[in-house]
């Protein structure tokens, strides 16, 4: 995502593209600031700072004419609303970037228009003619060509653990730069593959190229972890290269590319949904009771447990949970991410508490989940469904809540709540949330989920 609010930036993992906002004016009240002194020449004996690499150098020189800044402007004023990066494939005048690069003139294009802005300062405008959301691409056209020097391998590019890559774009809007990374393998914890490049990549730098030593294209940059450092994340450049097969350089551009957005978002939830109900979910022991969970590469589980404050006495009741989500979502534009599975689980029993002070504390747990507003501008509001029934092993309360996509036709968000109603001082409360899914995806993810929920037979 562009990092055009602060709040951005307190995740964990945040995509690499830079909007101005984030520039944050000094407050009136601000002192003024003490002059800026020279750096001292360094003492003898003290280490001076690193100057890049001969490879580095002689790859920036060689590139630094095909590199160029994406631009998001207001169509009102021409005004910047973000930035990112991006290269002239080849000798043509196709530019490869990221897709939340260009997100804002994709689905907004009456608000927002798109320029680019090269090394010599010399722009133009772009025009948008392909995006592959799923993978964060997106191919634009210029009115310039490329001199060559970033050229797109025909097959896989094959790259050793630790062997050093190089990526270039224009960080923070400061101007254009190249760093130093080493290759640490593909990444199989997203839905998709990504390429884990251990050296700096800052924001603004979003779909900016990195390469080998010999100039080849490995990857696009995408985005990096705030709670680690030097964890950086490439696209795999065989997912541009089949974007770039369905590209016709001198096609019209789509007028909307919202529809485009929706098609492919419904390929992914389909791959998502046949993934997650590919043979029996996973059951894991709460207490008596049975729960599903689907544990992958893709999607990680953690529990967690009050057992300690009720050991101590400090709580009359324990309880233990467990959580399920998915690594990745799709991006889709600042406020909206989708294609995600999570589950969650809490065991609650009575240990000090009578049938109605425990009923009154796991109806008010019960009550207390977020299902969504309905001033939502992203999704209606939701349509919930209650009723008490019961699955081959156990009674329970069960609600299901479904929130439509106000801009991507057929995409819909479900909730699934269930409470058991079986023992009166021990609880199970589960919870299912499917994002970006056809309604019958939905349905089935649901029905699912309820008909695995289990009790072991009482002994």
């Amino acid at each position: 995502m562009r990092l055009s609010r602060l709040a951005r930036t307190l995740t964990s993992l945040t995509l690499l593209g830079y909007a101005s906002a984030a520039l944050a004016a000094p407050s009136p009240a601000a002192r003024p600031a003490k002059p800026v002194l020279p750096a001292p020449a360094a003492a003898p004996g003290q280490p001076q700072l690193p100057t890049p690499s001969s490879a580095a150098q002689k790859l920036y020189s060689a590139a630094k004419a095909d590199l160029l800044q994406v631009r998001s402007l207001l169509r009102s004023g021409r005004t910047q609303s973000s930035v990112g990066s991006g290269f002239l494939v080849g000798t043509s005048n196709l530019v490869l970037t990221n897709y939340h690069v260009v997100s804002q003139f994709a689905l907004d294009p009456e608000t927002y228009t798109g320029e680019w802005v090269d090394t010599a300062g010399q722009r133009g405008n772009i025009e948008l003619l392909a995006v592959d959301v799923l993978h964060d691409l997106a191919v634009v056209r210029v009115n310039r060509y490329g001199t060559g020097s970033f050229k797109l391998a025909d097959g896989t590019v094959r790259l050793a653990q630790g062997q050093y890559l190089y990526s270039l774009g224009n960080p923070l809007d400061l101007g254009f730069a190249i760093s130093e990374g080493a290759y640490n393998g593909v990444i199989s914890r997203t839905f998709y593959d990504q390429l884990m490049f251990s050296g700096p990549i800052n924001a603004g730098m979003s779909g900016g190229p990195a390469v080998t030593a010999d100039g080849e294209v490995a990857g696009v940059n995408v985005s990096k972890r705030l709670d680690g450092e030097l964890v950086s994340f490439l696209v795999p450049i065989r997912y541009a290269q089949e974007l770039l097969k369905r590209v016709d350089p001198n096609a019209k551009p789509p007028q909307d590319f919202t529809g485009i957005v929706t098609q492919q978002l419904l390929a992914h939830q389909k791959a998502m949904v046949d993934q997650l109900l590919s043979g029996s979910l996973t059951m894991k022991s709460m207490g008596p009771y049975q729960v599903p969970v689907r544990e992958s590469e893709q999607m990680r589980c953690w529990g967690e447990s009050n057992a300690e404050a009720n050991a101590r006495g400090e709580k009359p009741f324990a309880v233990d949970n467990t959580s399920c989500a998915m690594q990745s979502a799709v991006y889709v534009s600042d406020s909206l991410q989708t294609g995600q599975v999570g589950i969650r689980h809490q065991f609650m029993r009575s240990t000090g508490l009578d049938r109605i002070r425990f009923a009154q504390l796991s109806s008010a747990s019960f009550k207390n989940e977020s299902l969504g507003s309905h001033t939502d501008k992203r999704l209606t509001g939701p349509t919930c469904t209650e009723q008490f029934i019961r699955n081959k092993s156990m009674p329970m309360r069960a609600v299901m809540c479904v929130r439509a996509y106000r801009k991507f036709a057929g995409l819909y968000d479900f909730t699934v709540l269930t409470a058991s109603t079986d023992d009166a001082l021990m609880n199970l409360q589960s919870r299912l949330d499917v994002r970006g899914v056809s309604y019958d995806n939905g349905m089935r993810s649901a029905r699912a989920f309820v008909e695995a929920l289990a009790r072991e037979d009482k002994r």
